[in-house]
């Protein structure tokens, strides 16, 4: 559910849970640093227990980009 990844993001980046949207990303949220990109990656393979390519980490612009590549990995979100 995107609730979950929403409030990981919020947590990881340290802004409030209504700025987070499916298009947020490194270029809307000053905090997603590259080392809390890292951090925000790590928490998600270990919240959801997949691992991701470098290519799917490198290829991310938007949270619409991390839920294509959780839903390839066979994450579903209900929303």
């Amino acid at each position: 559910m995107s609730k979950k990844l929403y409030e990981i993001i919020a947590k990881i980046m340290r802004v409030p849970l209504s700025e987070i949207n499916d298009d947020s990303g490194p270029k809307t949220i000053p905090n997603w640093t590259s080392f809390n990109g890292y951090v925000l990656l790590h928490e998600l393979v270990n919240h959801y227990k997949i691992q991701f390519t470098i290519d799917e980490a490198m290829d991310v612009e938007t949270i619409s980009d991390i839920k294509r590549h959780l839903k390839n990995h066979g994450v579903n979100f209900d929303d």
